[in-house]
């Protein structure tokens, strides 16, 4: 057996490890919400149904915190990605003296705890609004409005380490010869600068809104009337949960599938129509696929998993589990009543036992050599007080 042939099979074995401590507790957790288990639980294993994803889209409380998480998550992103780009291109700008004390200042924020980020939220917003007078208290104790304020005091420290790099390769020459040539600094900023860092606020954008939506340390102290996803799940698991949960976990993880999968798909036909166009590659002719499918196997998962979706949704609507359903409540009848005859079983049998031994009302120790357990000491129904060894005990005193 050669070397090499060893580390492959021990890269294998650890990428399969791996994967599947980071995938395996989604994939129960999906296959638990097809379960009609009362109980999120993949065994016993009960009925197929897609009854939870109702119970999911009747739960108003559930809706509304996901529309909270929205709300929230979209004025996060204006405010952090606002914040961040402002506080990196500072960073730039400032003396280099003080370059590392202004560095340090903008990313202590995530070195805070979220909930003390929390409760300072509350208490210097709440200071705030007493300042300008009773008729503003309101809007400052507004829970979408501290939400967001909370959420963004540590967000913007992520987006700005995001802009801090995409800058690292941006050449302020460019800026400069726009500003020698005539051009205003708003123009050289809107014209080079913010088409250069394009990329890095769309990656900010979709760090922050993932940051906000799975945020609880922090949106615990300031949501007041309006709690988010999080926070409504973690009352839900406080008081008892259903597989409706897991149904909400299997419909975000697909939209993150589908969504991931759409992104590469658009950026690998985009890769490969600049290479004909440049000449690097060669259109193939004569394939029966569309243009976006050839050689992209992103599109083919993309095409596959709509197809899934769509016939998921279309037995949704066909499919009945209630035979199944009556066919395991009469199969855990039959189990519950079969355990009861055991137990009248074994009852009879003890009290036959018992009947024939006879009460043991003095206590008396079973004989030198029984195998039987000895009784205690001041057992029996007197306590022990007629045992016949007690005279032998006193004489030997």
């Amino acid at each position: 057996m050669s070397s090499k042939f060893v580390s492959r099979f021990a890269l294998g074995a650890y990428l399969i490890i791996f994967f599947s401590y980071l995938l395996g507790p989604l994939l129960v957790m999906s296959l638990t919400a097809f379960n009609s288990s009362g109980f999120p639980s993949v065994s016993p294993w009960a009925c197929f149904t897609y009854e939870w994803f109702t119970v999911l889209f009747k739960d108003e409380r559930i809706l509304g915190s996901i529309l909270n998480s929205l709300k929230i998550g979209a004025g996060t992103v204006i405010l952090s990605v606002s914040m961040g780009l402002a506080a990196s291109l500072v960073l730039t700008q400032v003396w280099p003296k003080l370059r590392t004390t202004y560095y340090t200042l903008i990313i202590a924020p995530i070195l805070i705890p979220g909930v003390v980020l929390g409760i300072s939220t509350v208490v210097f917003w709440d200071k705030v609004g007493r300042m300008f007078g009773p008729s503003t208290e309101a809007f400052f104790h507004n829970g979408l409005l501290l939400t967001i304020l909370g959420q963004s005091t540590f967000i913007a420290s992520y987006c700005m380490l995001v802009f801090v790099a995409r800058l690292q390769r941006f050449d302020p020459g460019l800026t400069e010869a726009a500003l020698d040539l005539g051009a205003t600094h708003t123009q050289a900023f809107r014209k080079i600068l913010l088409p250069f860092m394009r990329p890095a606020i769309a990656s900010a954008a979709v760090l922050a809104f993932l940051a906000s939506f799975e945020n609880y340390n922090t949106t615990t102290f300031t949501f007041g009337n309006y709690p988010t996803l999080t926070i409504e799940l973690a009352q839900k698991v406080r008081y008892g949960i259903n597989p409706s949960i897991s149904s909400l976990a299997f419909i975000i993880i697909a939209l993150t599938v589908f969504g991931a999968l759409a992104v590469e798909a658009v950026r690998r036909n985009s890769a490969r129509k600049e290479a004909i166009s440049e000449g690097k590659a060669v259109a193939k002719s004569g394939s029966k696929l569309p243009g976006f499918l050839r050689g992209n196997p992103a599109a083919f998962g993309f095409v596959g998993l709509a197809i899934v979706a769509i016939v998921m949704i279309g037995t949704a609507q066909s499919h009945d589990p209630q035979q199944c359903k009556m066919q395991v409540r009469e199969a855990k009848q039959v189990e519950i009543q079969k355990r009861i005859e055991e137990l009248r079983q074994q009852r009879l049998i003890k009290d036959q036992t018992d009947a024939r031994q006879g009460p043991d009302i003095f206590g008396t120790p079973d004989s030198e050599g029984s195998d039987a357990p000895k009784a205690p000491s001041g057992s029996g129904a007197f306590g022990g007080v007629f045992a016949p060894t007690n005279l032998d005990n006193e004489d030997s005193d």
